[in-house]
């Protein structure tokens, strides 16, 4: 079950810097970042945030999370985490087909490190393509996805 998750409360924050945290371990990993300015997100940003975040819930445990920021021109998925232990059950899709489902857009944007081959996959199978490839601050290779729909 796929439901918005109100970060402005502590807790429920809590539990979404939680999910963040270890899949950003593992994305980390992947890109070989010694320094990945995601994993030193603090919670208050989460608390504090202008844009949402729905949670894909396995009974309990919340599975995944994606936080979008959406206005007249474009929706963009900011973030799009599954806990480790939830890898590989389809629940990143579930969410980007809940993103379009959801959010009434011609433009959707999306970013991630250049090695991140799981995310690349996934966004290439709903029709993202590449616009552009930059190098952070930090030594990261990311790369952007846009897809447009057309009425």
């Amino acid at each position: 079950m796929i439901e918005r998750l109100e970060h402005n409360d502590l807790e429920v924050s809590k539990r979404i810097r939680t999910v963040f945290q270890l899949s950003y371990q593992i994305e980390a990993k992947l890109l070989k970042a010694t320094d990945f300015p995601p994993l030193k997100r603090p919670l208050i940003s989460y608390v504090n945030s202008n844009t949402a975040f729905f949670g894909y819930l396995k009974g309990r445990e919340l599975a995944g999370v994606i936080e979008i920021e959406h206005n007249t021109n474009f929706t963009k998925i900011n973030s799009l985490v599954v806990h480790p232990t939830f890898f590989r059950q389809g629940i990143a899709r579930k969410l980007m087909e809940f993103v379009f489902n959801t959010f009434d857009s011609n433009l959707f944007v999306v970013e991630t490190g250049l090695e991140n081959m799981p995310a690349i996959e996934l966004y290439k199978t709903f029709d993202f393509k590449e616009v552009k490839q930059y190098n952070t601050d930090h030594g990261i290779r990311k790369i952007q996805f846009e897809r447009q729909i057309n009425n």
